[in-house]
């Protein structure tokens, strides 16, 4: 009788070392340094995705990912495996409409807190919370929101290519939060440009003059340039209406935003830690003593009462 065939084995291994690849800033323990980046991978392991994205860490470290692009609705990857052809990797998630859009706007630029962090390059946390008012949660809701493929042989899904990129599409997130909103549909551009507009015609107020041009060799030599142009927190408040000292006194120690009753939590299951750490061994119960821990975790949950 003919021993079956291990051909189809012969490319698994490891991965092929690559030179330029994208690697992760952190060399060990957990990557996310924003809250935005570490709400996302929060938001992952809530779906009991967090032992198959550690399976990409490595890869992530190592500098497997060769290209990362951000799109509305699509995060695309190349990700070098054991195979000479790098795998192509995709993560969907469905960018918010243009009306939708338009609404949020109009509240971000409603409340000058969130127009002059968002203008200043920073995500405020309460930002989170004013998505989920508005109906549109930033982060998904479900494993079922994110559509995820890779063309390798792997059936897991996240596959460690996947998980990979994830972990890389944290720390874009980290280098640049808007990065986030652009893959909710609204790249940093047209989402400042809206919030410009909206602030001139809610307030009159002109916008801060654009930075001028450096003096040719053919001007005057004894002419001087005495333009500034703001920069930094002056350029981002420069279209705000200024508040009279007695109107603000009062509310000097008070925030600029009314804050939440409690900080935003995951709806997670009871038995979220056992589907995360799997069935134990034989020896201790096997998956007959899972489902033994799952039925007291379900008896014991405060909400179920």
């Amino acid at each position: 009788m003919s021993q079956p065939s291990t051909d189809r084995f012969a490319d698994y291994g490891r991965p092929r070392r690559v030179d330029g690849g994208l690697r992760a800033r952190s060399a060990r323990g957990a990557i996310g340094r924003s809250w935005w980046s570490r709400r996302f991978l929060e938001v992952l392991e809530s779906f009991a995705l967090g032992t198959r994205l550690t399976r990409g860490r490595s890869y992530a470290r190592a500098g497997q990912v060769l290209t990362l692009d951000i799109a509305p609705g699509r995060v695309s990857a190349v990700v070098q495996g054991s195979r000479p052809q790098p795998y192509q990797a995709s993560i969907a998630l469905k960018p918010f409409p243009s009306a939708l859009w338009s609404r949020i706007e109009a509240e971000l630029a409603g409340q000058a807190f969130f127009s002059a962090r968002l203008l200043a390059g920073d995500l405020p946390d309460e930002l989170e919370e004013l998505f989920v008012a508005a109906g549109a949660p930033l982060f998904p809701t479900g494993v079922d929101e994110l559509t995820q493929r890779c063309d390798c042989p792997d059936f897991a899904v996240p596959c460690k290519h996947l998980a990979a990129t994830f972990y890389l599409l944290a720390e874009a997130f980290d280098a640049d939060p808007f990065e986030l909103l652009h893959w909710r549909g609204r790249s940093r551009a047209e989402l400042l440009d809206e919030l410009r507009a909206r602030r001139v015609e809610a307030t009159g107020t002109a916008l801060p003059p654009a930075p001028a041009d450096p003096p040719s060799e053919a001007d005057d030599e004894d002419s001087t340039v005495d333009v500034v142009a703001p920069v930094g927190a002056a350029r981002a408040l420069a279209g705000l209406p200024a508040t009279p000292l007695a109107d603000a006194a009062d509310r000097f120690w008070m925030p600029p935003v009314p804050l939440p009753d409690r900080p935003p939590r995951l709806a997670t299951g009871p038995d979220l830690l056992l589907r995360q750490l799997g069935a134990p061994a034989p020896a201790i119960g096997g998956p007959g003593l899972l489902e033994r821990l799952r039925r007291a975790y379900r008896a014991f949950n405060p909400a179920d009462r």
